[in-house]
């Protein structure tokens, strides 16, 4: 008898329409966009707003990391859904227009507008509900607009072509790159990725300027051009070039930074606290800061930039003969290409192309790799510092450009199988990159600038 009356209430309560639930739907993933804003993971989100974490997740991903909606407060101007809730109590208790404008606070013309518009029309159960009310009203405000990359073609061939142009060698030969396939992770770690030019959105964007300085319609922003990565159906960009971004995520997710460990081969003479202070304002070039980028099996790569111009160099780090044959000995040779000799060997014959001028000091971390230090400075006359233990915002530029070069040297890849010319054509390609910090001038065109100067400076000293 009770579930007979139970079925009997639940048949004739109002059965909610497909606007309805649609309209609630949209309210309830706003809550969920509106707690990822404040900070909260997909799990807690989702159960802040009630919905399962399969739900959020499944939100999160297609959105990739981006709220597909707007998270701004609407104007008093327009109706909310909780007035619309009011609304659609207040009528159901038999109250007019007028009596339900002055009880909410609006006009009696708003209330009595909203109840024609709005209401349900197609349902079994006419009548005015506050969640067909909002998905209608929605509808209505919507303002379909095509995306700026898919309307203009010129612009959006300038922006594919930046994101994911190729690498090419000093010879004018195209660098292909490793075989790689779309994972639609969210980030390839231990895996290869597509190789190219890679500028950011950001630098894209600000470039465009002043390759464009004259035509207003190659012009966009940088979120616009996320927006297009990483929101599906938005723009005319494919989601696999998310894959060419520097940190190949596919969602938007801050990434961790790595903390410099600690050794203890450092004297007290070449601490940082005994660096020129002339160093620290980057007013005086020639000053450099370097690191290695690990990969598998004990191979590496050596970077180096300086400070004022942000010009990379990239160390080529080659097995030593007998790598993987011989049988390695306790306190033998080093062999994977980095030890202390090996490394100071191929930093002197890098830094030594440099002209003199532009090689002054070298601020280097902990890693036991350089503790040939002494002998290096004794080859080059380059005064060798090093970093506090845990502190790599000490050599902040050396480790923005190691986040650079790990877009082409992924962490848990073998970095032995590229050649000395393969490095130096992603050392070109990061020469080659916009910098904000420079004004959005390349590190080339900066460090080309620098020398031209120089050499005006000295003419005119000499005559």
């Amino acid at each position: 008898m009770v579930r007979r009356q139970q079925a009997a209430d639940r048949a004739q309560r109002p059965k909610m329409s497909s606007p309805g639930r649609w309209g609630f739907a949209r309210s309830v993933e706003r809550g969920f966009w509106l707690q990822i804003a404040d900070g909260k993971r997909t799990a807690q989100a989702a159960e802040a707003v009630g919905v399962s974490e399969v739900i959020g997740t499944r939100w999160f991903r297609n959105a990739g990391g981006m709220p597909p909606m707007s998270l701004a407060e609407r104007s008093g101007r327009y109706l909310s859904f909780t007035e619309r809730e009011e609304i659609a109590i207040l009528r159901a208790q038999g109250h007019g227009p007028r009596e339900i404008g002055r009880r909410i606070g609006r006009d009696a013309s708003t209330i009595s507008r909203e109840l024609r518009r709005n209401a349900a029309t197609r349902s079994t159960n006419p009548g005015y509900r506050a969640s067909t009310a909002q998905w209608k009203a929605e509808i209505a405000a919507r303002r379909p607009k095509q995306a700026k990359l898919a309307q203009n073609l010129r612009l959006r061939e300038y922006v594919q072509n930046r994101l994911a142009g190729h690498l090419v060698r000093p010879d004018g030969t195209v660098l292909a790159g490793p075989n790689t396939t779309w994972t639609g992770r969210n980030k390839p770690r231990r895996a290869d990725r597509p190789w190219s030019t890679a500028w950011s959105p950001e630098q894209i964007a600000h470039r465009l300027r002043i390759d464009f300085p004259d035509d207003e319609s190659m012009r966009i922003s940088h979120e616009a051009i996320y927006q297009a990565l990483y929101i599906q159906g938005r723009g005319a960009l494919k989601r696999e070039l998310v894959a060419c971004l520097r940190t190949g995520r596919a969602l938007r997710v801050p990434r961790a930074r790595s903390r410099n460990k600690a050794t203890g081969h450092v004297t007290a003479d070449v601490v940082l606290s005994q660096r020129p202070a002339e160093v620290e304002d980057r007013a005086i070039p020639g000053n450099w800061e370097g690191d290695l980028i690990i990969g598998l099996n004990r191979s590496a790569i050596g970077t180096v930039v300086e400070r004022c111009t942000r010009y990379t160099k990239l160390v080529h780090l080659p097995r030593a003969d007998g790598y993987g044959t011989v049988e390695r000995t306790k306190n033998g040779p080093p062999l994977a290409g980095y030890g202390a000799i090996a490394m100071k060997d191929a930093l002197a014959a890098t830094m030594t192309e440099l002209p003199q001028t532009l090689t002054k000091t070298l601020t280097w971390d902990r890693g036991k790799e350089l503790s040939a230090h002494a002998q290096f400075k004794v080859e080059t006359g380059i005064s060798v510092y090093f970093a506090d233990p845990h502190s790599p915002w000490q050599r902040a530029t050396n480790e923005n450009t190691n986040g650079l070069a790990r877009q082409y040297f992924p962490k848990g890849t073998d970095l032995s199988r590229w050649t000395a010319e393969d490095i130096a054509a992603v050392e070109s390609a990061l020469n080659s990159r916009p910098r904000k910090a420079l004004g959005w001038r390349t590190p080339a065109e900066a460090l080309d600038e620098l020398l031209r100067s120089s050499q005006q400076t000295s003419v005119a000293t000499t005559g």
